[in-house]
């Protein structure tokens, strides 16, 4: 893990300040916020927070960069959402309806703020490649590392688990899938030096002590 860098990021298709070249933004603090469209905890807590992250800390050297992915709900995480959510402000889906009962949006289906940073999309492709014992285990220790220290009985749960959702998994998403996230809302923090400095999932607040850290680094 530790050995990927910033160049390991796959935009396929930018759809906002776009296009960004990331192996230049080496010499900034680089936050790759990732989330799904369909997803409402990444529009309820951490991209406000990202937003909050890249109005404190701009003018220090941090770059914040929104990338949607789909590693579920391909039908509604799709770069065509993606791009009316940058256009419009418009989302959809479960989000729609999760803001909608939190009295969060606009307009009837709008976001009340923007994303004001750069927002591309992961490079998403159909999955192939047949689902075999060996993938199954190689997936399971990549996103589970603690694997090897269950008992039997629980690694083979694990991995019937693992292998229903490969076996119904019809795309493969890229950055996702190389930084071995765990779902969303995630973010991926990289140094000055463009190498990789944390990889969180779901902790918002764990965000900005992460970031003063590499920015308090020069």
């Amino acid at each position: 893990m530790n050995k990927l860098s910033l160049s390991d990021i796959s935009v396929d298709t930018w759809v906002q300040n776009a296009p960004v070249d990331i192996t230049r933004l080496v010499g900034s603090v680089v936050l790759i916020e990732v989330f799904q469209v369909n997803c409402p905890g990444c529009f309820i807590y951490s991209l406000p927070k990202a937003v909050q992250l890249h109005k404190t800390f701009h003018d220090r050297g941090l770059v914040v960069i929104g990338l949607a992915t789909a590693f579920e709900d391909y039908d509604k995480n799709t770069l065509e959402n993606l791009q009316l959510l940058a256009d419009t402000g418009e989302v959809i889906g479960e989000t729609y309806k999760a803001l909608s009962q939190h009295g969060l949006l606009i307009e009837g289906n709008k976001l009340e703020w923007r994303l004001p940073f750069a927002v591309g999309m992961d490079r998403v492709t159909p999955e192939t490649e047949p689902v075999t014992d060996e993938k199954v285990l190689s997936y399971t220790r990549q996103f589970l590392p603690e694997f090897e220290k269950l008992t039997d009985e629980q690694k083979k749960a694990v991995l019937a688990q693992v292998k229903q959702y490969m076996e119904r998994k019809t795309m493969r998403a890229e950055t996702f899938e190389r930084f071995a996230l765990q779902g969303t809302p995630s973010c991926i923090l990289f140094d000055r030096e463009g190498q990789l400095r944390d990889v969180s999932f779901g902790q918002i607040e764990h965000k900005q002590a992460m970031v003063e850290q590499c920015l308090a680094k020069t």
